[in-house]
């Protein structure tokens, strides 16, 4: 027990002292962890066990500490404990941020999301930051390490169980109020007993008013991998023929338009996804698409559109989105004279 301890303190030690070190070490592991999950997609569960546990490790961390000191006759420092939270947080955050950043509309709100990600992780390896702002402020601690579990959810969800993005999304958010609620008391320790319900209600608006923002939310899950507009589809090959960015008005009445698209989801998912016909901002078509998970390429769907308007003049969009509104990827095409 004595060499567990001391080994544990000297990495704690050296890594205090080389924090770029760590900072480096989360990276290169939440890259690691991308490349793994998506070629072994249930490698994902480690990641989304160990922040859960995380989370109750956050919860029950005096309790827990007193237990082990009772038991083993070992005292674990605060600073343990923080220490270990933290790389936990840089894992989770450096884990999902590539999935982000893989389907992100950077002209799109949803660009804000990931920023936030992109910030958050950064903030987990900067030390002064996290230990002397983030760390001392437990509301501002339990928020951060909240979103952190928000983020891997979104992405592990589908993966783990098939659920769609829509499923994984309310799960997300009902999952981040239950977890926060053990750590209201802690947060308000000296708090009239009314203000627990309202604490309550005001977390709960909080995540609704997430879900009526969830197309700014990236659909992590999901990536397009293609996106092709054309006159005719190869049936046989289920390929598009050609690729267009510019027709004129009468060949559109005459020959219609294909939205050909590649969708890559996890193995197992059945997802509806939707091509929204957008003209001069305005929509003016959905259609609905079904889509299988597992292929490396992605799913291979496509929409045929004829009935445009007889003024179908000017700037056009298809985007590609899911049941819940999320953007996964867009093409603009003109219609001149």
């Amino acid at each position: 027990m004595n060499k567990l301890k001391n080994l544990i303190t000297q990495f704690i030690t050296a890594m205090q002292k080389r924090p770029g070190l760590l900072a480096v070490m989360a990276f290169c592991s939440g890259v690691a962890s991308y490349v793994m999950v998506d070629r072994k997609e249930s490698f994902s569960q480690v990641i989304a066990i160990v922040l859960l546990i995380s989370w109750l490790w956050l919860i029950i961390d005096n309790w827990l500490r007193e237990k082990v000191e009772e038991r083993f006759g070992v005292a674990v420092s605060p600073n343990v404990m923080r220490f270990a939270l933290q790389m936990v947080q840089q894992e989770s955050l450096f884990f999902a941020l590539p999935f982000f950043l893989a389907v992100t509309q950077w002209d799109h709100p949803q660009s804000i999301f990931t920023s936030l990600i992109v910030l958050c992780a950064v903030v987990s390896v900067i030390d002064p930051l996290y230990y002397k702002k983030l760390a001392t402020n437990r509301t501002l601690f339990t928020v951060f390490h909240n979103f952190a579990l928000f983020v891997v959810l979104l992405v592990t969800l589908p993966i783990l169980l098939n659920l769609t993005t829509s499923q994984s999304l309310v799960i997300a958010l009902i999952t981040g109020v239950i977890v926060t609620l053990p750590s209201l008391k802690n947060l308000m320790p000296n708090a009239r007993w009314w203000r627990f319900p309202i604490l309550v209600l005001i977390l709960c608006a909080f995540s609704a008013s997430v879900w009526q923002l969830r197309s700014f939310v990236p659909p992590a899950a999901l990536r397009l991998t293609d996106i092709t507009l054309a006159h005719e589809v190869d049936l046989q090959h289920k390929k598009p023929v050609g690729s267009i960015e510019t027709l004129d008005l009468h060949t559109l009445h005459r020959e219609g338009l294909y939205s050909w698209t590649a969708v890559k989801a996890p193995r197992g998912l059945n997802e509806k996804i939707f091509h929204v016909w957008i003209h001069n901002k305005k929509e003016v078509d959905r259609i609905t698409l079904n889509i299988n998970g597992g292929r490396e390429q992605g799913y291979r769907a496509w929409s045929h559109k004829v009935n445009f308007p007889k003024n179908a003049l000017g700037k056009w969009q298809v985007k590609v989105v899911t049941e819940s509104g999320q953007l996964i990827g867009l093409a603009k095409f003109n219609v001149t004279y």
